[in-house]
């Protein structure tokens, strides 16, 4: 496994691979959701690059960049056993350098849900995603259902751009008792991270009623929003069920149909989804 740090490193090197390439972006602070994207990306390519960078731009003013999750070597560790080719690993620098001033937006998907939420995020993502598929030149690109608008405002960023790759879903890896594995999670005091079961159990409320009848999608999101507000340290953002594709929200549900939330948990904020079909 080679570890590098510059574009040109990464290009030169990038030109030593077995075609095709598997791809898989992240932000470092690795677990098992993460893993499982390398997995397939090792079994479906005979070449791997994976990315460690915390980028900043997809950040806000008042959001936890600063404080994100760190773990380089132990990531590294997990990299090597997971038989990945290459790690790129740049600085901020390397990425944005000084006067960088060129930004891909996606338009009314990147609006909606957590684009609503956190202005400008989806700009960061679906630039340094850009970038980083203009460095590495991969066939498929690996990313994980739990990040549901990200895959659709990527999908769309590839397919309005005419990018030559396939962006491949991976289901949600969790945890024994249902929560979605995230970086994030170890932001969770012990209370906090009980409570935070709460997420899965409201999508698997509403998965249960849609499979039982119910198709009225605002008694759907009643429900799931009567169950999280039973929990003390829970604050909804946003509880939604749109459709999979353009992300605006149903009166009835048709499959597919995406139902999503944002919910602090004490100062956390996480999300989740389930995709009903």
């Amino acid at each position: 496994m080679k570890v590098v740090e510059t574009i040109a490193e990464m290009r030169r090197l990038r030109l030593e691979l077995t075609e095709p390439v598997g791809f898989v972006p992240t932000m470092g602070y690795l677990h098992d959701g993460h893993l499982a994207l390398v997995k397939r990306a090792r079994a479906e390519n005979p070449s791997v690059v994976v990315s460690l960078f915390v980028n900043p731009t997809q950040f806000g003013p008042q959001e936890d960049f600063a404080s994100y999750p760190r773990a380089t070597r132990r990531d590294l560790t997990m990299l090597e056993k997971g038989k990945t080719d290459i790690v790129f690993m740049p600085s901020v620098a390397e990425v944005y350098p000084p006067q960088f001033d060129s930004w891909v937006e996606v338009g009314k998907i990147s609006q909606r849900l957590e684009g609503a939420a956190r202005p400008a995020h989806f700009r960061g993502v679906t630039t340094v995603v850009a970038k980083l598929f203009n460095i590495v030149q991969p066939a498929k690109a690996y990313f994980g259902q739990k990040d549901a608008q990200q895959v659709v405002v990527i999908r769309k960023m590839v397919t309005d751009l005419n990018m030559n790759l396939e962006v491949v879903t991976c289901p949600t890896v969790r945890e024994p008792d249902g929560l979605a594995m995230s970086s994030r999670n170890t932001y969770l005091n012990p209370e906090e991270r009980r409570a935070a079961v709460v997420l899965y159990e409201s999508l698997k409320l509403a998965q249960r009623q849609w499979s039982q009848g119910e198709k009225d999608a605002a008694k759907l999101r009643q429900t799931m929003t009567a169950l999280i507000q039973k929990q003390p340290l829970a604050t909804i953002d946003y509880v939604s069920i749109a459709d999979n594709e353009t992300l605006e929200e149903l009166d009835k549900v048709k499959p597919p149909a995406l139902v999503s939330l944002a919910v602090k948990i004490g100062k956390t904020r996480l999300i989740d989804n389930v995709i009903l079909e």
